[in-house]
Formats: structure tokens, sequence, C-alpha cells
């Protein structure tokens, strides 16, 4: 009897865990990351690894920026995690420490440590699991992974990952030590900035017709109580 789920059964347990509504644009990026978190947490060859993690948590933060009511933000990720039958607070505590362990390091040690090129006495779990991921040919890689990898460097050294040279020569590097597809690794990243900066952009579009919807309302109620001055005979 197959009783994985579907990504139905995903959504339903999302929708009774936050039955609040999910504001239009919104919507669209918190069903794309279901349904991507779905996708992986049912595959075999998916191990839940802590660089996956802030992979989640990143995504999940930047493409929800401006939501309101704020409040909720939360909500929907405890019902992210919770729908693929996973914790929300293992996900952020992960997330915390590796950015933590990012911001202390100089970003050419992270690097040599992230490519595996050299070993640091730091968080043996994280040694650990790059040691899997790089000696596990069967390693399941996922765009969320990439972005982990990307968040890691950009806690490290933001002027480095806003230089394309150094940012490619850097990713190429722990593509290799790791053994994953710098192709891949690559173009996941660029669709991540590119889908970044069209969220952003609509944002700006919907804040310009709210604004403008707001304005016209207050023009017909200025209208409603300005009082008719009746002929003069």
């Amino acid at each position: 009897m197959n009783n994985v789920r579907t990504v139905s059964d995903t959504k339903r347990t999302f929708y009774s865990l936050h039955t609040r509504p999910i504001n239009t644009i919104y919507r669209r990026v918190v069903e794309e990351l279901m349904v991507e978190m779905h996708l992986l947490s049912v595959n075999s060859g998916f191990s839940y690894n802590p660089i996956y993690a802030l992979g989640v948590v990143t995504s999940f933060d930047r493409f929800m920026e401006g939501y309101l009511p704020e409040r909720d933000k939360e909500s929907i990720f405890h019902a992210l995690c919770q729908a693929v039958e996973q914790e929300a607070q293992g996900y952020r505590q992960d997330a915390e420490r590796l950015q933590a362990l990012a911001k202390d390091l100089p970003v050419n040690d992270l690097i040599a440590w992230l490519s595996q090129t050299s070993h640091l006495d730091r968080d043996p779990d994280l040694q650990a699991q790059l040691q899997a991921i790089a000696n596990n040919s069967e390693f399941k890689y996922s765009r969320l992974f990439a972005v982990g990898l990307f968040t890691l460097l950009e806690q490290s050294a933001p002027e480095l990952v806003k230089d394309e040279k150094q940012r490619t020569e850097a990713l190429k590097t722990i593509a290799a030590g790791l053994h994953l597809s710098e192709e891949k690794l690559s173009k996941d990243l660029e669709l991540y900035s590119s889908n970044l900066e069209k969220m952003a952009q609509a944002l700006i579009v919907m804040a310009d017709m709210l604004s403008a919807d707001r304005k016209k309302r207050e023009q017909r109620q200025q209208e409603k109580s300005t009082p008719v001055t009746p002929p003069s005979e």
C-alpha cells in the first residue's frame, strides 16, 4: 500500500494549520516553496541538513519581506514546516547557528571549509554533514541547498557576493569540493536573484496601486463632506 503523502495532502495540512487568508501576491511564493519542500521530503534520496534549512529560512524571509500583518509570518512558516512533517524551530535554530558561524569566519576560511580543502575546529555537526555530502555520490542536491550556500557566503563577505568574478570563483571552488554541478548551482542562484528582483518590483507596483486607491477614497470622502452651496438667486 502506498502511503506517500501527496502535494494535495501537504497543502490541505498547511491550510488547516494557517487558517487566515494569505495576501494574493505572496500566496504563490508560499505555495511554490511548499511544493518544493514537499517533493524533497518524499524523495527517498533526500536527507535534511542545516545548509538546506538555512536555504529554506532565507528564501521564506526574503520573499515574505513586507508581508502584512507581520504577526502572520511566523504562523505561515510554522504551518509550512509542519505540513511537510518538520519542526519550524529546528529550521530557525540551524539557520541562526550557521549565519552566526559564517559572520565569525574570514570568507577564505569559509570557502575552504565548505569545499572541504581544509577542516576547521568549528561546529562538528556541520563538519560531519559537509564530509557526508562530499563523499556521497547520490547526494540529493536542491535549489534550497544552493540558497543556503549562497547565504553563508553573503553573511561572511557581503561585498564578495556582489562582485560577479569573485562570487563565481567561490561557487566554483565550493561546487568542486562538494562534488556538485557548478552549472546547476549557478543557474539556481541566478534564478533566485531574478525572482527576488521580480518580487521587489511587484511590491512597488502593489504599493503604488494601494496609494492611488487610498487617494481616490480620500478625495471621494472629501467631496461628500464638502457642503453644497445653493445657487444664488
